[in-house]
C-alpha cells in the first residue's frame, strides 16, 4: 500500500494532507524517515508520524456531521491553543478528522470521519461537488454585483469558477446571499464578496451537495445516514466519469469510481 494511503486509511488525515506530512519529513516506516509519497508499506511494517505509531483499523469508518460554531478551527490540533473541532467530539472513541475547513468565524455544515479515501474524494476540486453558503453582508447588492460572482471573482490575479449565486433577501443595510461554490480556495467566499465591495458579516455553509444541516444545533454532530454518504460518493463518480469522458478515456475506473466499489 503506498504510504500517503496507509497513513489515510489509519484515520489520520486525507492523502493530500498525508502528502504534507511526508513532506515535512514527521514519517518514519521501521525507524527511517520517508519522504517519498510512492513509498509502498509491506505488511508488517511500522509506520509513526510525529513519533506516533498509526495502523490500519479493520473497523467500519465513522462519517459525522457538524454544526460547526463560531469560535473554532478545523485543524485537529492548534499550536496557539485555539478551540478547535475536535473537542465537541472527544466522547467518540474513534480518532476523527474534519473533511476541508471553515474558517474560525465561519459556522455551517462540517464533516467529520476517519475514511481518508472518502475525504480526498470531497475536497478534491475536480469532483465539483457544491457546497451551499448563506452569507449576511454588507449593503444592497445589486444585479450587476452579483453577475460578477456568477462569472467568477479575480483572487490573486485568478478567477475563480463561476459561482452560483442568489439574493434570498434585503435587510437594513445587509443583503442575504445563496452562494453555491465547489472550489475550496482560503476565506473564498468572503474574499469574493470583498472583490465586489460587500463584505461579508455573517457566513454559514448550509449544505454539501445534497446533505444538508436540518435542524442540527450549533455545536451538536451526528451520525450521516450510509445513504446520504452513497449519495455524496455518486456525485463525485458521475463528475469523475465526466472528466474522464472529456480527457477521451474509457473502461478505467477514477477514484471516485474506486471509492464506491470499495462501499458495496
Amino acid at each position: 500500500m503506498r504510504l500517503n494511503k496507509y497513513i489515510a486509511s489509519a484515520g489520520l488525515c486525507s492523502r493530500r494532507k498525508a502528502d504534507e506530512m511526508i513532506n515535512e519529513g514527521r514519517v518514519k516506516v521501521n525507524g527511517l524517515e520517508v519522504t517519498e509519497h510512492g513509498f509502498q508499506v509491506e505488511e508488517g511494517s511500522v509506520v509513526e508520524v510525529d513519533g506516533q505509531v498509526v495502523t490500519v483499523s479493520t473497523k467500519p469508518p465513522v462519517y459525522l456531521m457538524m454544526n460547526k460554531p463560531v469560535g473554532y478551527i478545523t485543524t485537529v490540533t492548534d499550536d496557539r491553543g485555539r478551540p478547535t473541532v475536535m473537542e465537541l467530539v472527544e466522547h467518540m472513541e474513534e480518532r476523527l478528522f474534519p473533511v476541508g475547513r471553515l474558517d474560525y468565524n465561519t459556522s455551517g455544515l462540517l464533516i467529520l470521519t476517519n475514511d481518508g479515501d472518502f475525504a480526498n474524494l470531497m475536497m478534491h476540486p475536480g469532483h465539483k461537488i457544491y457546497k451551499t453558503y448563506r452569507a449576511r453582508v454588507r449593503g444592497v447588492v445589486p444585479l450587476h454585483k452579483l453577475n460578477i460572482l456568477r462569472k467568477g471573482v479575480y483572487l490573486d490575479g485568478v478567477r475563480t469558477a463561476p459561482a452560483l449565486a442568489e439574493i434570498e433577501k434585503h435587510g437594513k443595510g445587509s443583503t442575504v446571499l445563496e452562494i453555491k461554490i465547489y472550489e475550496g480556495k482560503n476565506r473564498q467566499i468572503r474574499r469574493m464578496c470583498e472583490a465586489i465591495g460587500h463584505p461579508v458579516l455573517e457566513l454559514e455553509r448550509v449544505a454539501i451537495g445534497d446533505l444538508t444541516l436540518g435542524h442540527l444545533k450549533t455545536g451538536h454532530t451526528k451520525k450521516i445516514n450510509p445513504s446520504d454518504i452513497q449519495a455524496l460518493v455518486n456525485l463525485a463518480n458521475k463528475s469523475e466519469k465526466a472528466m474522464d469522458a472529456a480527457r477521451g478515456k474509457t473502461g478505467k475506473p477514477g477514484r471516485a469510481g474506486w471509492a464506491r466499489a470499495k462501499r458495496k
